[in-house]
């Protein structure tokens, strides 16, 4: 019983923590308006690891990789963490199982970063419905503008409905059904 009520305390904190480095990281990324409240509440909230991190680890192309690369090691810490409680103990392959670890880590951030898009997608669809002038709607589509442009491309709006989101969720759900199913279950085995 107190396993799992760590289990879930460990979810929680890192998750949440995660969510939040790698949503300052994909709003940095996108280019989304700097000044609004969920901008200024991950920097306040992020700051204080991210700032030395950059230090460490430069940014590239205008990307700030200390931020992504603190998700990866706080995803790895929580994963590395779980492992502990459950009673994993590495044996004499360990350094297959940390390799196993890290890149597990890297497609646990790739399948968070997919729901991001998917939750980004979702809200700005029903703000686009309910109230197009919403204070977050400029935010809403630079977050997702990136990923709805290469559908809206192809696919023409149908009595001026954009369907481009619902294609957009659809390859989403295919990405994290396929590739990232089989690279979870492929590096579990590798613990």
């Amino acid at each position: 019983m107190l396993s799992g009520a760590l289990i879930f305390l460990v979810n929680t904190v890192f998750g949440l923590f995660v969510v939040a480095l790698l949503l300052r990281f994909y709003l940095q990324w996108a280019r989304a308006p700097y000044r609004n409240p969920l901008s200024e509440f991950l920097q306040a909230l992020t700051d204080f690891m991210v700032r030395p991190a950059r230090r460490l680890v430069p940014g590239l192309w205008g990307l700030d990789l200390a931020t992504l690369a603190l998700a990866w090691l706080a995803q790895g810490a929580e994963l590395a963490i779980l492992l502990q409680i459950r009673g994993y103990a590495f044996g004499p392959e360990a350094g297959v199982a940390f390799a196993a670890l890290v890149l597990l880590a890297l497609v646990t951030l790739f399948k968070i970063g997919l729901y991001i898009v998917i939750a980004a997608v979702i809200v700005q669809v029903v703000l686009s419905w309910m109230g197009p002038y919403n204070p977050l709607m400029p935010l809403a589509n630079s977050m997702t503008r990136p990923f709805l442009r290469v559908f809206q491309r192809r696919i023409p709006p149908i009595g001026n409905v954009d369907l481009s989101p619902l294609f957009l969720l659809v390859a989403i759900q295919l990405l994290l059904m396929l590739p990232v199913a089989w690279a979870e279950s492929a590096l579990a085995r590798l613990l």
